[in-house]
């Protein structure tokens, strides 16, 4: 079908909205409360003194009603209090910030307050519908979540230096160990949806906004309120069974597994509305044009993940439920004694956690796919193939996760049956990697810190990878089951695979997103040092693994010493690289700023075609794609968009002009199609 690039004056009056008025509504005071200045509107202080009071009164109240129960797990802690107090904490929470106005206000009859534009730095600490905002705010919250599991890291690989002179007892060593797998497990699950999956995803597709701008912001502070739960669990002891919560282990713990099947809840809501939301924008917020071909290569690895995050999280949400009523109301779910089955938690959770490899893994390879065209100046290597594969990896990845009950009393019978589902599954993540391979085969690259991080990828993940071949065969399962080889396996895969590709996208679109170059020097630096120490931490556990070592204990082997020093001693200095980063992204960011060009790569995405800083509306136009953005270097090659006046945007034309119109219509979903645009909400 021709894709019209005319644009009626008739239709944009018709369409035309006037946003943002920067006059707020001065009605009513539950209208006016997100809207008014400085101390007298919601924001982070206002969502901390809700959680304070929320949490006292919580705690109060599950005392009154346990005041009758006997029921205490080890630890002399009120199971009923505690899950009051989190759970009226994180309620006082998003009260406080702002995020239940809505819904409130329609539920007793009121109109909610519109969003209004402003760009005063105070708008990071509020709720807000601008999805670019959204989109900073998981940036520092998922940077806090991995810095936070990172320090915990710190304290293991000390604690490993010696097997016989222990930092920390055996109690506050495995709570360490179960803290920093929760932590790091949950913050990856989010670490690009979040931050670079909210603010590319509607640029990308040439939509104004996000299909539930509200849901958005909710996704966020609702994950932010999960980190807090889960770092409670801390001073209520800990929990002993490591990030997977296993049961009869889980049932018999104390106060701080609360914690941990709150927290997981909790930001298991946020996920499936993150998903949701960014699902429904990218099927439905399309520009005219932007056809299922033409989509970038990042928006299917994020729609793909939605359905991920929308289909398995709530198994996990679940079965966080079920085990919070075990330890306050009694039932049996994970009991075995009282009718219940310790291997329905197993099901449950994994049934979550082997999708959740691939929400993982997924936006990484997206990010890798997006830079690769960039910095090679070549087109995308079998693109279609690379979108089949997605989907391929997505829908297979349902089929996998009894092979994590190996070890745990499967029927014998069931083995080969998720063997093969698990060596299956390889095949489409062996299509995305060759597309990466083909992409770079004769290409002329350019060395930039994203490119850098966007090859460590490959090397890294291909490690994982091989690995998880042989981890999915039931001999060798049995024998390295619960060892170090599989938790350098696992490190390879997530950390060397979506960590590297998340870092990649950050010195890729940070330009974009603040407006600010990141200092290359520095990031040359935190590359070279995150790869090389992140190898010599992690490689030499295979080793430990195969010699015997299990996880989670803090006494091992005398001939072992050597080797674990190596990797402690590596580990430091991999948290070390961290630090430039974080001494580079301080530095350039808000110390001694350098702006960026609209620009600066010369990529034909769309998200890289608007002014520098993005309007609050992301398009003067609503732009008409005319074919997908990687037809780098090639003669003759069409223009990717029309963006209306003045120019066509292509790959002879990267930079267009943009002029400082307000918006003329808003973004509505059109694959191949012509129809005018819908009103704004």
């Amino acid at each position: 079908m021709t894709i019209s690039a005319e644009r009626e004056s008739a239709i944009a009056r018709e369409d035309e909205v006037t946003y943002p008025d920067p006059t707020p509504p001065s009605n009513w005071w539950f209208q006016n409360l997100p809207t008014r200045r400085g101390w007298l509107s919601q924001h982070l202080g206002t969502a901390v003194i809700g959680a304070v009071a929320g949490y006292l009164l919580g705690h109060w109240l599950g005392n009154v009603v346990g005041s009758g129960y006997d029921f205490v797990a080890n630890s002399g802690e009120n199971s009923i209090a505690n899950t009051g107090g989190i759970a009226l904490g994180a309620l006082g929470w998003l009260m406080g910030i702002g995020a239940l106005n809505y819904p409130l206000a329609k539920m007793i009859g009121r109109e909610p307050a519109p969003e209004y534009e402003t760009t005063h730095w105070s708008r990071y600490f509020r709720y807000t519908a601008d999805h670019k905002v959204v989109g900073l705010q998981y940036v520092i919250g998922v940077l806090a979540f991995l810095f936070t599991g990172g320090l915990l890291a710190m304290a293991i690989r000390t604690e490993l230096l010696t097997p016989t002179s222990h930092v920390f007892g055996p109690g506050t060593y495995i709570a360490i160990v179960s803290e920093h797998g929760t932590i790091m497990m949950m913050m990856a699950t989010s670490v690009v949806v979040g931050p670079l999956g909210n603010w590319l995803i509607p640029l990308m597709i040439g939509a104004r906004r996000t299909a539930f701008p509200r849901i958005e912001a909710f996704s966020f502070w609702i994950f932010s309120v999960g980190y807090l739960v889960i770092l409670t669990a801390l001073p209520y002891g800990g929990f002993p069974t490591g990030w997977t919560g296993y049961a009869p282990l889980q049932t018999q713990a104390g106060g701080g597994m609360i914690s941990y099947l709150a927290g997981f809840a909790l930001i298991g809501l946020g996920m499936m509305a993150a998903g949701f939301n960014l699902a429904v924008t990218i099927i439905n917020y399309r520009a005219p044009g932007m056809t299922w071909s033409r989509i970038p290569i990042f928006v299917w690895s994020i729609l793909a993940t939605c359905a991920l995050l929308t289909l398995a999280t709530p198994t996990l949400v679940a079965a966080g439920l079920f085990g919070i009523l075990d330890h306050t109301a009694q039932t049996a779910f994970y009991v075995t004694e009282h009718g219940g089955s310790s291997y329905l938690w197993q099901n449950l959770f994994w049934f979550f956690g082997h999708p959740e490899v691939y929400i993982m893994a997924l936006p990484g390879f997206g990010i890798v796919a997006e830079i690769l065209p960039v910095f090679t100046r070549k087109p995308l290597f079998a693109y279609k193939v690379a979108a089949a594969g997605m989907v391929g990896v997505a829908l297979l990845s349902f089929f996998v996760w009894q092979h994590h009950l190996f070890q745990s009393g499967i029927n014998p019978d069931m083995r080969p049956l998720f063997m093969l589902t698990t060596e299956l599954i390889s095949i489409p993540t062996g299509f995305i990697f060759l597309v990466g391979m083909g992409t770079l085969y004769k290409a002329k690259i350019r060395f930039e810190v994203p490119m850098l991080f966007a090859l460590a990828v490959f090397f890294n993940f291909l490690i994982g990878g091989v690995t998880g071949v042989f981890l999915s065969d039931v001999p060798v399962n049995v024998t390295v089951h619960g060892g170090f080889f599989v938790l350098s396996h696992f490190h390879y895969t997530i950390m060397g695979g979506l960590i590297f590709a998340f870092f990649g996208g950050l010195y890729f679109w940070l330009p974009k997103m603040t407006g600010k170059s990141m200092n290359k020097k520095l990031g040359q630096i935190h590359f070279w040092g995150m790869f090389i120490f992140f190898n010599l931490t992690f490689f030499p556990m295979f080793l430990i693994g195969l010699l015997g070592q299990p996880r989670r204990v803090f006494e091992y082997q005398q001939n072992l010493q050597a080797l674990n020093d190596f990797s402690s001693i590596s580990a430091f200095c991999l948290g070390a690289s961290f630090l430039v980063f974080i001494a580079n992204f301080v530095w350039s960011i808000f110390i001694k700023p350098t702006p960026s060009p609209a620009n600066p790569w010369d990529s034909l995405g769309l998200e890289w075609q608007t002014a520098n800083p993005v309007p609050y509306y992301n398009f003067e136009r609503i732009p008409v794609v005319l074919t997908d953005p990687y037809h780098y270097s090639e003669a003759g090659a069409p223009a990717v968009a029309d963006m209306g006046e003045p120019v066509l945007v292509g790959a002879s034309t990267l930079t267009p002009l943009v002029g400082d119109a307000l918006p003329t219509s808003e973004p509505r979903g059109a694959s191949g199609t012509d129809e005018p645009p819908a009103t704004a909400e």
